[in-house]
């Protein structure tokens, strides 16, 4: 079979293709992708009635928020590549039900343990489900600007679900118990699972070829290690920084590991010759460097809002509103945008936007700016969308179908790993510029000084020990450290994110890879 690109006046329809429901089988797929974006997010309003509830140490309360995405990315791979062989239908309906009983564990909970391992099996069931929506959509949408739409669709739709996370969560806290942040999810997939199991394509089974054990291991092990050590040498709450950076350098010994095995393999776990695509390798790079500034600025900005400008939770909130508006608008405008000035246009200047609408940023201070900052806002939200849905439609089209469960984990893990990194390097930048920036108060006693310099929160809790004016001057003193450390942060972003849209401006043709993708002899027959 071949696929043809764009330009094609003609191509071989994919018997998937001749669902006339396959917009209904996107409307399934993105409720799918809904749930677990959500659930990524939904349960930090919801962190101080479940600390009343469940009385969890920090460690074990740090645990509960992490778990999720510190299982979701280093099984991803796995997943993808097991609906590949194995078909991508089953895979969804089987991850439909793990997140189900994940679901209930969690609603009915009565230890930190058991939140934890609740949490576990969760990321299992989003594991099991996320790269399958991609991968589908590859396999239904084969004409190429319906693709982009869909993906546009797609796009839009992750945005949406981590921005509403929080939202669903209060409403759900305010009028239930913590619980029900999780129990929502139960009648909601009893009633797509039988709409999974009436819509959903089968996919073509190539069980044939044997599946690698030690491969998925190595994977799984290696960028778990690579993910939690990158968290961990960022803030390390958990085992410390030396402790982590030692357990990122053995992620990256197991992930070589992996990718030699694979050269070696008649049938490979995942085809690494993928990144020797140039297309390919270039949107997955977009991919990572992109959530990488998002996910970091997101963080410290949300923390700029609260403690420097002094807003409520709710306030920045509302603050923060316009950057989700305009990533929803983004990934819903990007398969027309894609279409009028082409896909190499489409992802740099997508990144360049971002890195422009960043640059206001660098004349922040202590004071009030509502007008600046939602317009940098709608340009970082609008400009990230963009391009992302351009490297997601790089991604998918590099690939033959065969490969579209492996490519779009490639995809979904580069999304984790940038979040990681983002919040890791980024983090880490703005507490080694911060720590020096605050200096010394004067009548601020040294054990406070020292707890000033972990963060600025720590700072504002210092503070209000010390009290007076002292302990008001000591946070005037946080607060202008910790915005010259946003400022240096942000300069790094900025470089990093107009680099990627040179990049993509040099390394993606005009027309993007519209060349025919063969797919390759099924050996299984």
């Amino acid at each position: 079979m071949i696929v043809m690109g764009v330009g094609a006046q003609s191509r071989t329809v994919h018997p998937a293709t001749r669902h006339a429901s396959r917009w209904a089988v996107l409307a399934l797929l993105c409720f799918s992708l809904l749930l677990i974006a959500v659930d990524a997010t939904v349960l930090h309003i919801a962190v101080p009635a479940l600390a009343a509830a469940l009385e969890p140490s920090g460690v074990e309360l740090l645990w509960i928020i992490d778990i999720y995405s510190l299982v979701v990315a280093p099984l991803l791979v796995t997943f993808g590549t097991l609906g590949d062989r194995y078909g991508r239908r089953r895979l969804v309906l089987a991850g439909y039900v793990v997140f189900g009983l994940a679901s209930l564990s969690a609603t009915l909970s009565s230890t930190p343990l058991a939140l934890i391992l609740s949490r576990a099996f969760l990321g299992v069931g989003g594991a099991m489900i996320m790269p399958a929506t991609l991968s589908i959509i590859r396999e239904v949408f084969t004409d190429r600007r319906e693709r982009a739409i869909a993906l546009g669709v797609w796009s839009a739709v992750a945005a949406a679900g981590a921005a509403v996370g929080p939202l669903v969560g209060g409403v759900l806290v305010e009028h239930f118990w913590w619980g029900a942040v999780f129990l929502i999810n139960v009648p909601l997939l009893i009633v797509a699972l039988p709409l999974a199991v009436r819509l959903l394509p089968p996919s073509r089974n190539r069980s044939g070829q044997p599946w690698d054990v030690l491969s998925a291991v190595l994977s799984t092990l290696g960028i778990l290690a690579l993910a939690f050590g990158l968290k961990e040498a960022g803030y390390g709450h958990m085992i410390g920084r030396g402790p982590a950076v030692a357990v990122a350098l053995l992620g990256i010994a197991l992930l070589a590991w992996f990718v030699r095995r694979q050269r070696r393999l008649a049938f490979p776990l995942l085809d690494v010759s993928l990144f020797t695509r140039q297309g390919f390798a270039t949107g997955v790079a977009c991919v990572l460097l992109a959530i990488f500034a998002l996910v970091g600025l997101e963080l410290l900005l949300a923390q700029y809002l609260q403690l420097v400008l002094g807003l409520s939770p709710l306030a920045a909130g509302v603050r923060m509103l316009p950057l989700m508006i305009a990533a929803i608008a983004g990934g819903l405008a990007a398969a027309h945008v894609l279409q009028r000035i082409g896909l190499r246009a489409t992802m740099s200047g997508g990144l360049a936007l971002t890195a422009v609408s960043l640059v206001p940023v660098l004349t922040w201070g202590v004071e009030q700016h509502p007008g600046t900052l939602a317009v940098c806002f709608i340009g970082i939200g609008f400009g990230v969308e963009v391009a992302l849905l351009a490297a997601s439609d790089t991604i998918m089209a590099a690939v033959p179908e065969s490969h579209a469960g492996g490519a779009a984990s490639i995809e979904e893990t580069a999304y984790e790993l940038g979040a990681g990194l983002g919040i890791a390097v980024l983090g880490t930048i703005t507490t080694m510029v911060y720590a020096p920036a605050l200096g010394v108060v004067p009548d601020v006693p040294a054990n406070l000084m020292n707890e000033a310099r972990e963060s600025l929160a720590a700072a504002a809790h210092a503070a209000a020990q010390v009290g007076g004016a002292p302990g008001a001057a000591l946070l005037d003193a946080a607060r202008l450290a910790f915005v010259t450390a946003l400022h240096r942060t942000v300069v790094v972003s900025v470089v990093l994110l107009g680099l990627t849209a040179l990049a993509a401006a040099v390394f993606i043709s005009r027309e993007g890879p519209n060349a025919a993708v063969e797919e390759p002899e099924d050996l299984s027959r």
